[in-house]
């Protein structure tokens, strides 16, 4: 399942995206601003990386200054809530971990990105030799987001701790040296007056951006255990909040970009396609009329299919190559011997039309796979949904907000849609929001916590916020 500050300068940067003073609210309507019953003295932000700001493939600075719970605490200063401290990168190493950016389109409209890889938040590889360490932040925390973080990954101890087994560097970041503590534990200490809680995506999306083939879907009774004691601990002495359900991953531009273009490129004397499965080495022969378009289907391919579908037809090895160089890149030829031999390939024949070179099971997404995908979906969201029952939470359904948006929506004379690029409403890696998303993202969440509580808390400008930059 990243282009900013290189046509800026420093000064112009910190006038203009820093804390974001320059947001004025929305008021819809003359009614006197009002916390209702709420006590928003401490805000604490939980989740992964849609709390965090992640967006273009990676966290960098300006992701953090626009992720939606600084835009909420900015909204919430109105009526009384009080500071808001993120762990951010310092502006000299605001690239953070990296990202993509737009650098152009192909003579076919196919976008071109490459990699920001200077001014990086990047202390050194950690002891598992594959894993970047990030620049460490000791400072006060209110939002914990963490990239990659997963419900299922809350109790493990040493979750971010720099050794060889691999950990995650976006907590290891936040944590003390040689910390054993566990990412419920961090969260329990932080005693609330006011939370946000947006957990869960990942227990489904890294197996569904790996199309299935890797990861894993976490199992509904540890989901079930670890958000209850999530949400116990972050709603102790009745703390107030909101929470938030997790999306169709199925919705999103990284499965619904590249299918349609592709379908419509084969000839008509290519009825199917081959790919691979996940239970491996089985083949599965893929009707063209079973791509997903607008006009049907159901199969789906990722986004990271794109360099490989112009390839079907012709006799290569390249995504093979590519994995091994990737993997393994201290030694890439022996890896893709291994990957040859496991999954019974020969180069020599015809990518994707054949069941000796079938397309790869990482990069589509078939019918049985959503199955799989949209019932934990839908069973976690059960649960998430009954938690904030049990505890009077509020509630911002981005299940229903994200299905509801596929036709696409007008804001303020702007067109929206989930098309990827065009539709403003998510970045160049398909899967998280623009910043302009995020200040959509806030805007419902406000409307929620209003209609629970009572408040009447403004929404923001979400105009003042970019989408994707078009070089």
């Amino acid at each position: 399942m990243k282009n900013f500050f290189y046509k800026i300068g420093a000064a112009a940067f910190l006038s203009s995206s820093i804390l974001l003073a320059g947001c004025d609210p929305e008021f819809e309507d003359d009614r006197t601003l009002s916390a209702g019953s709420l006590d928003l003295t401490k805000y604490v932000a939980v989740g992964n990386s849609l709390t965090a700001g992640y967006q273009d493939n990676g966290l960098s600075l300006e992701g953090q200054l626009n992720s939606y719970p600084n835009i909420l605490a900015n909204q919430f200063s109105y009526v009384g809530g009080g500071e808001f401290t993120q762990p951010l990168f310092s502006l000299e190493q605001r690239n953070g971990s990296g990202y993509l950016r737009l650098t152009g389109f192909t003579s076919t409209g196919s976008p071109i990105t490459s990699t920001v890889t200077t001014q990086l938040a990047v202390r050194g590889m950690g002891a598992d030799g594959k894993t970047p360490l990030l620049t460490k932040y000791t400072g006060g925390i209110n939002n914990y987001g963490v990239p990659g973080i997963r419900v299922s990954d809350i109790k493990i101890q040493g979750y971010g701790l720099n050794n060889p087994q691999g950990f995650n560097p976006f907590f290891e970041r936040i944590q003390p040296d040689n910390s054993f503590q566990t990412y419920l534990e961090r969260v329990s200490t932080s005693a609330p007056t006011f939370f946000s809680l947006w957990l869960g995506n990942n227990d489904v999306l890294g197996y569904a951006t790996a199309g299935a083939f890797a990861s894993f879907i976490t199992p509904t009774a540890d989901f079930e255990a670890n958000y209850t004691e999530m949400v116990n601990a972050l709603a102790a002495n009745n703390t107030e909040g909101i929470v938030a359900t997790i999306p169709d991953v199925r919705a999103v531009p990284f499965f619904t970009t590249v299918g349609p273009t592709f379908k419509a490129s084969l000839p008509a004397a290519v009825p199917a396609v081959v790919v691979l499965t996940k239970n491996t080495p089985t083949r599965k022969v893929v009707p063209k009329s079973d791509i997903k378009d607008a006009n049907g289907g159901t199969t789906l391919f990722t986004l990271t299919a794109a360099p490989y579908l112009p390839l079907v037809g012709t006799a290569t090895g390249k995504y093979w190559r590519d994995l091994a160089r990737s993997q393994s890149p201290s030694n890439p030829n022996v890896a893709l011997v291994q990957y040859l031999t496991a999954f019974q390939i020969d180069t020599t024949k015809m990518f994707g039309l054949s069941g000796e070179n079938p397309f790869p099971s990482a990069l589509v997404l078939d019918a049985d796979e959503q199955a799989e995908i949209a019932t934990a979906t839908t069973a976690f969201n059960n649960i998430i949904k009954a938690q904030a029952a049990s505890k009077n939470l509020a509630v911002f359904d981005a299940y229903a907000f994200f299905n509801g948006i596929q036709s696409g929506f007008m804001l303020n004379g702007v067109a929206y849609s989930p098309a990827f690029i065009t539709g403003n409403l998510f970045s160049l890696d398909g899967v998280h929001p623009t910043q302009r998303g995020y200040a959509i993202i806030a805007n419902e969440m406000i409307r929620a916590i209003n209609a629970k509580y009572g408040s009447t808390i403004p929404t923001v400008d979400v105009t003042q916020f970019r989408a994707v930059l078009i070089p």
